[in-house]
């Protein structure tokens, strides 16, 4: 197994040889290139790679992958880069792969409700494409506008439809796979039903890149709902918002889509995109965004109104109604934009925790607890209606939680506390480079040997996106 002080760099032959393979205009060392895919949108971390490479084709990333398997060169894939983890950064150097040139549907195939796309597709243009057939594609995490299908198949991504729809990996039939050593395979089959083997295309997915490198890609569909309604409900406790949500799951209503955003993270959101689209009052704790959907009108109004009735045992404020399309988005844009603003506002280091639904209420005011404890502020926001929670954190004069001593304290904390009411450390963002100092809370030592065996499997020199999610 290869150790980092093994690893080879990149001279000037294998710069050459990268060329060959994929085209001069195609592989960058210069400094405004690699600082470029330096980063992604996990904290303000800064790893260059020593070359970025663009190929196109299946045959191309073969090649590369043979060539770095043959050298002991470090290969860190690469989507659109808005990951939140870390999976992505060459913190090894070597070569950074971009897949951004593999950016094609390759087919719809309305007879059997598939999908065949490369992976550097946004997501969000896979599912308009698709949509205007009547068709759906549920998966939806909020950089849909701008993250690749690839990457939400390397973190098995969610979104607001995962509580009625599932994640990505509900969705994913087969893969075709670039192995570490250049071999080229197909996990699967493209059918419904499987049970031919282990299963390599669940494997793959939510692997982040570390045991293979994903070329083509296909998806189930599902026809396209034809309706959906969207109300916004204001609470006066923060905790009675996260009680509420597992209330409107055991009177049987399952919404397509239930959002908690905590006040301060709305005004934040609000000021950054100038909108009064949500009502912010004194004594406004949090919303809850709730959505129906489905192919009855009537049906949908019933339950919409049903579950505004429910909620009036809450200290609630007037229930807010969708009216239209755009009233619709404009909600929805501020929901997508939270992480981005919080950010911008210095709350740089998010958790993606994620416990059961009935849970939401005692994880949020442990993690207020722990904010004073520790001397952090914090701001709540996420997909309530499946328990995943994002926690954006603010600690002055620590902008990163990777390589500080007392962040993880702070976070060693947290995580206790989701281990302690059921959960997981990760719940759509993956575990990358920044979470896997956590993994023993929540996994014995012996499923962490399972997992290093797997990847040994895939790849014994260990050049595959090393050391992410645990360290050889």
């Amino acid at each position: 197994m290869t150790s980092v002080d093994e690893y080879a760099k990149v001279d000037l032959q294998i710069v050459e040889q990268l060329k060959t393979i994929v085209g001069e205009q195609y592989v960058f060392v210069d400094e405004e290139s690699l600082s470029r895919y330096a980063h992604d949108e996990t904290e303000n971390l800064h790893f260059p790679p020593e070359v970025v490479v663009k190929p196109r084709t299946t045959e191309e990333i073969s090649a590369i992958m043979k060539l770095c398997n043959e050298k002991l060169i470090p290969v860190t894939p690469r989507g659109a880069g808005t990951g939140l983890a870390g999976a992505a950064l060459a913190d090894k150097g070597g070569v950074l792969l971009s897949t951004e040139r593999l950016n094609s549907i390759l087919n719809i195939d309305e007879r059997n409700h598939q999908v065949t796309t490369e992976p550097g597709v946004i997501t969000e243009v896979l599912m308009e494409e698709v949509k205007k057939l009547g068709l759906f594609y549920p998966p939806d995490p909020s950089s849909r506008g701008s993250c690749f299908i690839g990457g939400n198949i390397s973190a098995n991504s969610g979104g607001p439809k995962a509580v009625k729809y599932g994640v990505v990996r509900d969705y994913v039939l087969n893969l075709e796979v670039v192995l570490p050593n250049g071999e080229v395979i197909w996990t699967g089959a493209n059918v419904l039903k499987y049970s031919t083997g282990y299963n390599l295309t669940h494997l793959i997915v939510g692997s982040e890149g570390t045991l293979g490198v994903v070329t083509k890609i296909v998806l189930r569909l599902i026809p396209l709902p034809k309706y959906d309604l969207l109300m916004l409900v204001p609470f006066k406790n923060l905790e009675q918002a996260g009680e509420a949500v597992s209330e409107i799951f055991r009177a049987g209503f399952v919404p397509s889509g239930l959002e908690l955003v905590e006040i301060d993270a709305l005004q934040i959101v609000s000021k950054m995109v100038d909108s009064s689209a949500v009502p912010l009052t004194d004594d406004t704790a949090a919303h809850l965004i709730i959505e129906v959907d489905g192919n009855d009108m009537d049906v949908l109004m019933k339950d919409m109104e049903a579950i505004g009735e429910l909620l009036t045992k809450y200290d609630i404020g007037e229930l807010y109604f969708a009216d239209d399309a755009q009233q619709k988005a404009e909600l929805w844009k501020l929901r997508r934009r939270v992480a981005e603003a919080v950010k911008m506002v210095g709350y740089t280091i998010e958790e993606d925790t994620v416990v059961p639904r009935a849970e939401l209420p005692a994880l949020i005011k442990g993690v207020k607890a722990l904010g004073k404890e520790y001397d952090f502020n914090v701001v709540c926001y996420g997909h309530a209606g499946d328990g995943n929670l994002h926690i954006r954190i603010h600690k002055e004069g620590t902008p990163n939680s990777y390589g500080d001593a007392e962040m993880a304290k702070c976070l060693r904390a947290m995580f206790a506390l989701v281990h302690g009411l059921g959960g997981t450390i990760s719940g759509e963002h993956g575990v990358g480079l920044i979470q896997k100092g956590y993994m023993d809370i929540v996994m014995k030592e012996a499923n962490l040997k399972l997992m290093r065996e797997i990847k040994r499997a895939f790849d014994p020199n260990n050049i595959l996106n090393p050391g992410k999610i645990f360290d050889l």
